[in-house]
């Protein structure tokens, strides 16, 4: 017999799926549109890095999947509550971007921490260097570089999972450094019964569960889970945010989200609130 949280948790994966399945297709539109844009130009443009949660965390997954959002959101559409935030330092996002995966410098028998000093408070974020090798060390070198200084965070979804993804210096959910790192620790000791629990840190990619393609595709973009949120363990796990941390995500979330543009509020689009990473640092302890 199935009971009623094992019927919820089946209804939001579905729904993950289906948001999935519609943002690929988007993404698609949108590589075809940019590949033009880029021929003209002369601008190599990286279309993946990201994945989007549920869409699912895909960012340009990598990125909180395969949930990217290539779509615009809506510019129209009134914030519903106050913007909690502050007004963003000055600077601009850098237009950096990289053949390969930096080389490994990290001690994974050290501790990390990712400062992330934004226009909402800091989130503070303990790295798991010894499990997500890979993936802490590229946070490590991206940081070192001020690769995600004064960029947004362009995702919020607040029905089904409960995630504000950001790292994409575009803000589109298309971005990303330029290389891709493999999938690392999707046999955390935390993801249990298919859930990212509160408080978790991870990579967006663009694994499709439907085709079980798009392994190995992280790259700058990663999801903040501030509520527990029922997903496939598809994204690398690398940090666990404080409990201060938390606290913003929460007031961040609270704010709301504008869905996209053409899109019916399914608890998915642009965070209302004005979250931007003024400066993001890792640091040895």
């Amino acid at each position: 017999m199935v009971s009623q949280e094992q019927r919820r948790r089946q209804l939001a994966r579905e729904k993950f799926l289906r948001q999935q399945q519609r943002r690929t297709a988007a993404r698609r539109k949108a590589r075809m549109r940019n590949s033009v844009i880029a021929s003209v130009l002369g601008v190599v443009v990286i279309g993946g890095a990201a994945l989007y949660s549920t869409g699912a965390l895909k960012g340009g997954k990598n990125g909180k999947a395969n949930a990217s959002a290539d779509v615009s959101p809506s510019a129209s559409a009134p914030s519903k509550a106050p913007d909690p935030c502050q007004k963003p330092a000055a600077g601009s996002v850098k237009k950096l971007s990289w053949k390969k995966e930096p080389a490994m410098t990290i001690d994974t028998s050290a501790k990390y921490t990712m400062k992330l000093a934004t226009t909402c408070g800091e989130i503070d974020v303990a790295l798991k260097a010894a499990a997500a090798p890979h993936t802490v060390n590229s946070f490590n070198f991206l940081a070192g570089q001020g690769f995600f200084d004064h960029t947004k965070c362009h995702r919020l979804t607040t029905q089904g999972i409960y995630v504000l993804q950001c790292g994409d210096p575009t803000g589109t959910g298309s971005g990303g450094p330029g290389y891709t790192i493999p999938d690392e620790n999707l046999k955390d000791e935390s993801l249990k019964g298919q859930v990212y629990p509160a408080g978790t840190v991870a990579m967006a990619n663009q694994y499709n569960a439907t085709t079980k393609q798009g392994r190995h595709t992280g790259g700058s973009q990663f999801f903040l889970v501030y509520q527990d949120s029922p997903l496939p363990p598809n994204y690398t796990p690398f940090g666990t945010i404080s409990a201060s941390g938390l606290k913003v995500l929460k007031k961040i979330a609270a704010a709301g989200e504008t869905p996209l543009q053409g899109a019916p509020d399914q608890g998915d689009g642009a965070p209302n609130a004005t979250v931007v990473i003024n400066n993001a640092t890792v640091t040895k302890s």
